[in-house]
């Protein structure tokens, strides 16, 4: 809980001080003028000396003109002080990093030199800076924890947030900084709900069974049923059988968790019941901090691909009207698929297939080389665009380097982006798209792509985007995939899409549900919060 601090100290020369120097910049007070500005001056000289490292700190103050916002003596400065104690104070309920206030109030009790005052300015500013940057966008630079994580963060400029505070309200300022949307102050509670479990003793004891099913008994499903009670999935029960109460709550738990909800508790299953409130607190960390990641306008409609929910939503008015089934990129490193956002501005209809050049000579080049033959379903171009006679070619001879070939498979139902595509053009080449494997979408697991995004119903997923600009969106895609030809068509309103990866999501209804680490990317964010001082509050105490 967020405790209240004072900003009044009792040090002598810290109240002396912060008169002489109000008063020297006001041009108030009993100061002779040469005093005065000796006075400015030196706090001036200290400002800048204790900012010289600090750019944007130090690009606030030259524009202030070196003036004080926290080490004055008026009102305002006094309102500063205690709504920046205040903030900092409730870092750790954001997920972020614990502050040490009693040193801090140490310092601005012990002053004892105007330079010292000067330093304690410009640390106030840095604390400020540092705790708005981080509230606002993350603590984390994305790309640094993973090269797969290549979301660009729109980090406020410190100079900016300095000015912004100095002419607002001090307390109405940083209670704008957090992200604003519901998910957030969801996570915050959950995260609050976990804390108060574990120092409550946990879960219980784990289940100690490879899987366990309708009708058995044993010590195993009591433990089952205990942790599943003090989870909140099942009303406390004495029963010591595998009934159909604890059935239903199982069937709950694996829906909640991305798991196929048959109500038998599985490897699978019995794995996920077993992760300790401590590793979901740490989730629930992680999700926060991501959150801050994406802490801009989505867009009205926009379009939400979570990798780790296997699921592509289209999202109108912060609604979900539209979602399916997703295939993600296999667990390789050169085949994840990136997070990042961006904009969709055309389908095409009945595509061609490009063969990203890795693959045509790392998986197709071999093929080719022991049967020129092989994949006759693609065609071989060069680089004047003439199909290829394969009979003429020695594959043998070439290397990934040398292969001068394009290869591309033309518009058909055995296309391996099946018959249509959506573009939102990026460098990472990237596009959500149809399958001629549909099978895949059964699976729970469905990480087999080389990074784009499949989708189960990318016929409905069209005609959801086409609604907005035609009165018959079906007749108007089957009029463009019945000529079998390559068609584009453009998006009249272009659609931002972001590709996140959420281990845990706070639903408006309904419990939090958590998904499984399919990259392993949250074990490093977490692991790179821990390094920058986030640590498990309930844990650490």
């Amino acid at each position: 809980m967020t405790k209240t601090f004072t900003a009044r100290v009792r040090s002598p020369f810290l109240t002396l001080a912060f008169a002489a120097v109000g008063a020297a910049v006001l041009g108030v007070g009993s100061l002779a003028p040469a005093n005065a500005q000796s006075v400015v001056s030196a706090f001036a000289q200290s400002v800048a000396e204790a900012a010289a490292r600090e750019d944007e700190v130090a690009a606030f103050y030259r524009a202030n003109a070196y003036k004080p916002i926290w080490t004055g003596s008026s009102a305002e400065d006094l309102a500063r002080r205690k709504a920046l104690l205040g903030a900092l104070a409730g870092a750790e309920d954001h997920g972020l990093p614990r502050v040490d206030l009693e040193d801090l109030k140490a310092r601005m009790a012990n002053v004892s030199s105007v330079r010292e005052l000067g330093a304690l300015e410009v640390e106030l500013s840095k604390r400020l800076v540092d705790y708005a940057q981080g509230v606002n966008s993350g603590i984390l630079t994305p790309v640094k924890v993973d090269s797969g994580i290549v979301r660009k963060i729109d980090r406020k400029d410190g100079s900016d947030i300095l000015a912004g505070f100095a002419a607002s309200s001090p307390a109405g300022y940083l209670k704008s900084l957090p992200p604003k949307n519901a998910e957030y102050g969801r996570l915050m509670r959950e995260k609050l709900r976990l804390e108060d479990t574990i120092q409550h003793g946990g879960w219980g004891k784990n289940v100690s069974a490879k899987s366990l099913k309708p009708g058995q008994s044993g010590e195993a499903v009591i433990a089952l049923r205990n942790r599943l009670v003090r989870m909140g999935y099942l009303n406390r029960s004495s029963s010591r059988s595998y009934d159909a109460s604890i059935q239903k709550a199982v069937q709950q738990f694996q829906a909640d968790h991305g798991l196929t909800d048959d109500g038998v508790a599985g490897a699978g299953t019995i794995a996920e019941i077993n992760v300790s409130p401590e590793k979901r607190l740490a989730s629930i960390l992680v999700a926060m901090e991501r959150e801050r990641w994406t802490n801009f306008e989505r867009g009205q409609r926009h379009i939400w691909v979570n990798l780790t929910d296997f699921t592509a939503k289209i999202v109108d008015g912060g609604s979900v009207t539209f979602q399916t089934r997703s295939v993600i990129g296999k667990n390789v490193s050169d085949q994840r698929s990136p997070e990042f956002s961006d904009v969709m501005e055309h389908m095409v209809i009945n595509p061609t297939w490009n063969v990203p050049r890795s693959i045509a000579t790392k998986e197709y080049l071999p093929m080719l080389k022991r049967n020129r033959n092989a994949v006759s379903h693609l065609k071989l171009i060069d680089s004047r665009g003439r199909v290829v006679n394969r009979g003429a070619v020695d594959f043998t001879k070439f290397t990934a380097r040398s292969f001068p070939f394009a290869i591309k498979q033309p518009p058909s139902s055995r296309n391996a982006l099946g018959l249509v595509k959506f573009m939102f053009p990026n460098k990472y080449n990237i596009y959500l798209h149809d399958t001629p494997s549909k099978s895949l979408f059964a699976r729970e697991v469905r990480a087999f792509s080389h990074g784009c995004i499949r989708l189960s119903d990318p016929f409905d997923f069209a005609y959801a985007l086409l609604a907005k600009q035609s009165s018959d969106p079906k007749a108007t895609f089957h009029k463009a995939l019945n000529t079998k030809r390559e068609t584009r068509v453009n998006l009249e309103q272009h659609v931002p899409v972001h590709i996140v990866y959420r281990t845990a999501v706070a639903p408006a209804k309904g419990r939090v549900n958590y998904r499984r680490d399919i990259y392993d990317r949250d074990a490093k964010v977490w692991a790179a919060l821990q390094n920058a001082g986030v640590a498990l509050r309930a844990v650490d105490g």
